[in-house]
């Protein structure tokens, strides 16, 4: 299949490109400065810039555009950041879609597992309501904007991807280097269900998705588990102690309204992930610990 990619510079993109090249697939990447050879595509998605020619005859796009959530402090002006850069191109690349006739019939649309709120044990599934969240509200926004392809007929797929377990970014960015340490230890209470998927299955979730016959939200978890289990699992992995726990106000007083992520209980599934066919190389936490461990 040829690929189009938004977003490949991220943590799941950076993967995601080389595995699919890897699998026989054609990527080209969207870029927001000079296009260098044919497998860059310049974009601006502030401005609106995207020539559809450089989309038409592709098979699938897949978007992962979007600042990173918990880089930096979520003042008022960070949150507008979090949401228009999503909101920008998700709207950019939707709208190309549905004005052309040669158009991918695919669109796999990054999302989140915010998208449910903190919801203590209830077990999700695709079929829950939205949650009242910040995030939640941004994942409301955020795939709604994919309207315009949907109306076009387009299949999108929206990747309410879960705590994806790797090395060099992700949720586990600054929680990695704290355990190996040997300092580490359960944020908040530990109780709270926590949705992981490590890096392989991710990429290879997408890649399946870019064929399985499933639209609308897809969960991107392998398993919720409680945060203490996480944790608990990945510092055996990394033959680490579990020593210090984080008490939950210091979480809230470092990360402000990111630490709802860190603290919340989303107990999410893979029902259509599942039911697709999807089986995942880490099925279990500790094969997922310990694949962490080893990664480089």
């Amino acid at each position: 299949m040829l690929v189009v990619i938004a977003g490949s510079h991220g943590f799941i993109g950076t993967a995601l490109v080389p595995h699919l090249r890897r699998s026989g697939h054609e990527v080209r990447i969207l870029v927001r400065a000079e296009a260098h050879g044919p497998a860059e595509i310049p974009w601006d998605p502030g401005t609106g810039r995207l020539d559809p020619h450089a989309l038409a005859g592709a098979d699938a796009v897949v978007n992962l555009a979007g600042v990173n959530v918990g880089s930096r402090p979520l003042t008022a002006a960070r949150k507008r950041e979090v949401l228009s850069s999503r909101l920008l191109t998700t709207d950019l690349l939707s709208r190309t879609l549905a004005s052309l006739d040669d158009r991918p019939r695919v669109l796999l649309q990054a999302s989140g597992i915010g998208a449910y709120g903190s919801r203590g044990d209830d077990v999700l599934d695709e079929g829950e309501p939205l949650g009242t969240t910040f995030f939640a509200g941004v994942v409301r926004r955020w795939e709604a904007a994919t309207a315009p392809a949907q109306d076009a007929e387009v299949r999108v797929v929206h990747l309410r991807t879960g705590i994806v377990l790797g090395q060099g970014g992700g949720a586990l960015g600054r929680l990695l280097p704290v355990l190996k340490a040997g300092l580490g230890g359960r944020l908040g209470s530990g109780r709270q269900f926590w949705p992981w998927i490590t890096l392989v299955d991710e990429v290879r979730a997408i890649e399946h998705l870019l064929t399985a016959p499933v639209h609308g939200p897809v969960n991107l978890v392998t398993a919720p588990s409680r945060n203490a289990e996480v944790v608990a699992a990945l510092a055996r992995a990394l033959h680490r102690p579990v020593v210090v726990p984080v008490p939950a106000f210091a979480l809230r007083a470092v990360l402000g309204d990111f630490s709802s992520e860190v603290l919340g209980s989303i107990r999410a599934v893979p029902a259509v992930l599942d039911a697709s066919g999807f089986v995942p190389t880490h099925g279990d936490l500790r094969s997922a610990a310990e694949w962490v461990a080893r990664a480089r």
